[in-house]
């Protein structure tokens, strides 16, 4: 038995059962979008984030009660100041641990055209700069693996599955 101030008795089995039932909980992968997002021309929108410097799709987590297509645009204006044109194009589902150090992610990576005359963060803590690349000016690494997921895309590979 365990004994907590003014609180009576609580056995130790419900400690054991409270933790395994927090280990659960607490240890579900995070589900999340990444967008790789075109405009007109062809041309890629990238974000750099603030945590490591590097470019990456704009994306992000779903939010509690939120559906993928409704995150979708919401993660677009937030990063990029971008407007999605039509309907997104699923590209794969990403769930490999390694691919961010941060917590064990599910990423839906979709494709799709967009519109944005001024791309920009609404948070800067988080998106440093929002900019359109060509083709042959992307940056060779991305972060979190994210060039097999946009190679999906600029090779024209089918849907991927991990």
């Amino acid at each position: 038995m365990w004994y907590f101030g003014d609180m009576q008795r609580v056995p130790r089995g419900v400690f054991v059962l409270v933790k395994e039932i927090m280990r659960h909980v607490l240890r579900r992968p995070v589900v999340g979008v990444a967008i790789v997002a075109r405009d007109e021309g062809g041309r890629y929108l990238l974000v750099r984030r603030a945590d490591t410097g590097t470019w990456a799709l704009p994306g992000g987590t779903l939010e509690w009660g939120e559906t993928l297509t409704a995150c979708i645009p919401r993660e677009l204006r937030e990063e990029t100041n971008a407007e999605a044109l039509g309907e997104p194009k699923l590209v794969g589902v990403y769930s490999a641990p390694w691919r961010d150090p941060r917590f064990h992610g599910v990423t839906v990576v979709v494709e799709c055209r967009v519109r944005a005359p001024d791309p920009r963060a609404e948070n800067p803590v988080e998106i440093r700069e929002a900019r359109f690349f060509a083709e042959g000016d992307l940056p060779a690494e991305m972060a979190f693996g994210m060039k097999d997921m946009l190679d999906v895309v600029r090779l024209g590979r089918e849907p991927h599955v991990e």
